[in-house]
């Protein structure tokens, strides 16, 4: 128990708490204490009846099947939300939450307008995305012995859950968002020299102050967007650095 309490202790904390609701949430449904149809995302009572907790509780509810899929996604969420956090955000919580809050509003705007009932899987495709696109040309094993590059493998995870779940929405959505996301946070301003969409909001940086000091671990934007970036302070923009790539001197 004290490894497993040394384990979930190291877990970033943003990444911690998300991973932590994406179990209790479920768990609470498995055991009955909460019927499943109270949790999941319905348009008609969420306007008409104000039930203004459902896409919050969706986006935290998977079914424990019998299947393999709802682990497959924890992992999915634990591995890549855990390196994003502490590679390319290292330092700078407020940055991260504020990408985890504008891809989720993106994914419940669009839940509601495609009636999706559940969205945990959007989100943590979101995040696979941004991270795959930050490191685009590290090579990935992924199942049955295969390697590629990171930048390919959000539309694999879409095309090996198409042939076992038999559909790609919610996984598709995903990748279209954390490439929204990207675009405008990242490739419209900093390659295209277009206008600055996004800023993180002063008040996350008041809630989750930045660190100094932190060095990234695991990825970071691509050469071009460092150099635009740090000529960039302040002003709520990211000043990524220059870390190094996993594996590097």
């Amino acid at each position: 128990m004290s490894d497993l309490g040394d384990w979930f202790r190291s877990i970033p904390l943003i990444t911690r708490y998300w991973f932590s609701g994406s179990i209790a949430v479920p768990l609470v449904a498995k055991l009955g204490l909460i019927r499943p149809e109270h949790l999941i995302l319905w348009s008609d009572r969420f306007f008409y009846r104000f039930q203004i907790w459902r896409p919050i509780t969706a986006t935290f509810y998977s079914p424990m099947g019998p299947g393999i899929m709802y682990l497959v996604n924890l992992y999915f969420l634990y591995h890549y939300s855990s390196r994003l956090e502490t590679g390319a955000f290292d330092g700078r919580p407020a940055d991260y939450m504020f990408m985890l809050l504008f891809n989720w509003i993106c994914i419940v705007i669009t839940g509601l307008a495609m009636n999706m009932a559940l969205l945990m899987i959007p989100l943590i495709m979101s995040v696979l995305y941004v991270w795959a696109q930050m490191n685009r040309e590290m090579i990935v094993p992924f199942w049955f012995g295969m390697k590629l590059k990171a930048c390919y493998l959000p539309w694999v995870i879409l095309g090996f859950n198409f042939i076992l779940r038999g559909s790609l929405i919610e996984d598709l959505i995903g990748n279209l968002v954390g490439h929204f996301y990207y675009f405008l946070m990242f490739k419209y301003p900093i390659d295209l020299r277009g206008r600055n969409f996004l800023s993180t909001p002063q008040f996350l940086y008041r809630w989750l102050p930045s660190r100094r000091g932190g060095v990234s671990g695991f990825g970071i934007p691509p050469a071009s967007m460092r150099r635009a970036v740090d000529d960039q302070q302040g002003g709520g923009r990211h000043n990524w650095g220059q870390g190094f790539r996993l594996g590097g001197q």
